[in-house]
């Protein structure tokens, strides 16, 4: 199936929070990390999403360039066609973007999608994250309401964090402390400001003790609750029947959570866990095993010549994809997306 359109994505999100499952958001990094995130989605029969952040398009664009737009747009393309050839539906999306770098990355990005639509083709990407944790949450709102309009003219759905992801990605680190929890008045300036959809569909970034890294089970002092209650005082605001979910919610930092977290998350309206550092490892870890396995053919020792099976970049990079692929299906399965491709 190609890219999703504006219109399958939409339906991919409904169906999310009406029937509580989410999606895996898979980082990648290269054309190799984005087969894999592919095959996976097919292996699981799971529809998902693939995305990237500042960094790691950068990467994709190469070492001499380091260009995060050249990057991103390559990613982008390379998915479109090679997307085709898999029985799922993929949106693309790029990851935490903050204020110093929205010039550099988001505002061309959309514009490229608004150009496209223009000549009657569907947007690059699918959605792009405003990333404005670091900011006062007037001002952070204030940037998201510009992009949000921006969005939805090149039909793309942006999203929002409120709060703060501790620990580290791509470089941008925060403490771990209160701020890690959003607090109900956030969720509540969230409706002032960017309506409940009739500006523009929007997916929310709301902390309940997220934290980006790696952490063992029980390091991570989660409080899904606090998305329940997000919930509860938006629909109040709104006039929606009790039980009513708003906002489509994103779970950011949840290596290492209990998948009774999870699950609850889910239950409370999260339709996007993004899914990382796991999937970095599941990469790497078949990688260390050839060279180790293989030092004396990857290596020229005592002045040998190796062995060029060994060496063969595709000799690992098929294990790598292995791998990494099995670590999406299993995202998908905690995440219940496993079955449900549209």
């Amino acid at each position: 199936m190609p890219i999703a359109t504006p219109e399958v994505y939409a339906e991919m999100l409904d169906r999310a929070r009406a029937n509580e499952f989410a999606y895996p958001a898979i980082n990648v990094t290269s054309s190799e990390t984005l087969n894999a995130a592919l095959r996976g989605f097919a292996e699981a029969e799971s529809d998902g999403i693939i995305q990237f952040s500042t960094g790691g398009a950068e990467f994709a664009s190469g070492q001499k360039v380091k260009d995060m737009v050249t990057g991103a747009r390559a990613m982008a393309e390379f998915a479109h066609v090679v997307a085709e050839k898999y029985p799922v539906n993929i949106a693309l999306h790029t990851d935490h973007c903050p204020k110093e770098k929205l010039d550099g990355f988001v505002n061309p990005l959309i514009e490229i999608s608004k150009e496209r639509v223009k000549r009657g083709q569907n947007p690059l990407f699918q959605s792009h994250m405003w990333d404005g944790s670091a900011i006062d949450l007037d001002e952070n709102l204030k940037i998201a309401a510009e992009l949000l309009e921006k969005a939805a003219e090149a039909k793309i759905i942006l999203e929002v964090e409120i709060g703060v992801v501790g620990g580290e990605e791509d470089g941008i680190s925060n403490e771990i402390n209160e701020k890690l929890y959003t607090a109900e008045g956030d969720f509540l300036k969230t409706v002032d400001a960017l309506g409940a959809g009739e500006k523009g569909r929007y997916l929310l970034a709301a902390t309940f003790g997220n934290v980006h890294g790696v952490y063992k089970p029980g390091a991570v002092k989660l409080r899904p609750e606090i998305l329940k209650r997000g919930q509860e005082v938006a629909a109040e605001k709104l006039g929606l029947p009790k039980g009513s979910k708003p906002f489509e919610l994103v779970f950011h930092g949840g290596s290492g959570s209990p998948l009774e977290q999870i699950h609850e998350a889910i239950s409370y309206g999260v339709v996007k866990m993004n899914i990382d550092t796991d999937t970095q490892y599941a990469f790497t870890r078949p990688i260390a095993a050839h060279m180790f396995t293989n030092y004396d053919g990857v290596l020229k020792v005592d002045g040998e010549v190796g062995n060029k099976k060994v060496y063969d970049p595709r000799s690992y990079m098929k294990k790598a994809e292995e791998s990494m692929a099995a670590r999406v299906v299993e995202a998908a399965e905690h995440l219940k997306s496993a079955g449900r491709k549209l």
